[in-house]
């Protein structure tokens, strides 16, 4: 790791550089063990020559913004996590607004409330950035970002910078292109959205996030929704049903307010959740025959 360090030196106005970091302090989950190298980068970074120096030295590399969909094992991660929550830069022209990949989605939403721009109310109250939302097309309240994004500017494999457009993002339900190629890095996005009255805005953010602090635990850490919702189904629903609220191993726990929600009690380890997960996905598939698969990404 020192010669990664030696050759990122020339970048240090870019990016800050811990070595041993604990990944609890930068995960929504409050879990996860120390990473080998851990960089900040902030808005400007050349990430085009960054990331070419880390995976030239063939050492895993990880991409994260606010953790807010990671659970990351005990043991810690084994490489270099490069973290682009400092890259938050927003801008607005018209009805587009520009956001970088560490740009959270309040910060986003609540822009687009100043400048009376509609269609992203349902954004405001995802605890994440723009790069995890693009990756995973996050949604809520009938909202994706499929409905928004029309264009993304990201790293590939190869350290070229490239450009989609519309449907070349392959968005699904919590899918992407981006969730297909591993390797590519969102750096920013273009979102086009609709003007509208500031008031109507308001009033649906308002709603919206009344309606989470009313049906969410967002007094403990998680990582929101910990399932997929299976077709035809709803997780949670499905959870409550075969008695689980409240079921715990550990520190984690199924939530008792919301059975979609797996939190972190405290002291909660990524063995913990990792158990609780596998049991709550064996007693919904015995007495449902339904499979569910995680949302959080396992790292």
């Amino acid at each position: 790791m020192q010669d990664i360090i030696a050759a990122l030196k020339p970048y240090e106005s870019y990016i800050r550089i811990r070595e041993h970091e604990p990944m609890a302090h930068h995960t929504t989950f409050r879990i996860g063990g120390p990473a080998d190298l851990f960089l900040d980068c902030a808005s400007g970074a050349p990430l085009e020559e960054i990331v070419p120096i880390i995976r030239g030295a063939g050492v895993p590399l990880y991409v994260v913004g606010r953790g807010s969909n990671l659970l990351v094992h005990d043991e810690g991660v084994r490489g270099v996590v490069l973290c682009t929550a400092e890259m938050h830069e927003i801008t607005v022209s018209g009805s587009t607004i520009s956001a970088e990949a560490g740009a959270l989605l309040f910060s986003i939403a609540s822009c687009a409330l100043r400048q009376g721009l509609g269609g992203a109310e349902f954004a405001a109250g995802i605890p994440g950035t723009l790069g995890g939302a693009v990756f995973m097309n996050a949604g809520a309240y009938g909202g994706q970002m499929a409905d928004i994004v029309v264009r993304t500017h990201y790293l590939d494999g190869e350290g070229k910078i490239g450009t989609i457009e519309g449907d070349a993002h392959q968005f699904g339900y919590r899918e992407s292109v981006f969730k297909s190629n591993p390797d590519w890095i969102v750096l920013s996005s273009e979102l086009r959205l609709s003007p509208d009255s500031a008031d109507v805005i308001r009033e649906k953010m308002q709603d919206y996030a009344q309606r989470r602090r009313d049906k969410q635990p967002l007094e403990f850490p998680s990582a929101g929704s910990t399932f997929k919702r299976p077709e035809g189904y709803f997780a949670g629903k499905l959870i409550q049903d075969s008695g689980l609220m409240g079921y715990t191993v550990g520190g984690a726990q199924v939530s008792e307010k919301h059975a979609g929600f797996l939190i972190n009690r405290g002291g909660a380890t990524c063995a913990d959740m990792l158990a609780l997960i596998e049991h709550v996905q064996q007693t919904v598939l015995k007495n449902f025959g339904v499979e569910l698969h995680c949302e959080v990404r396992l790292v």
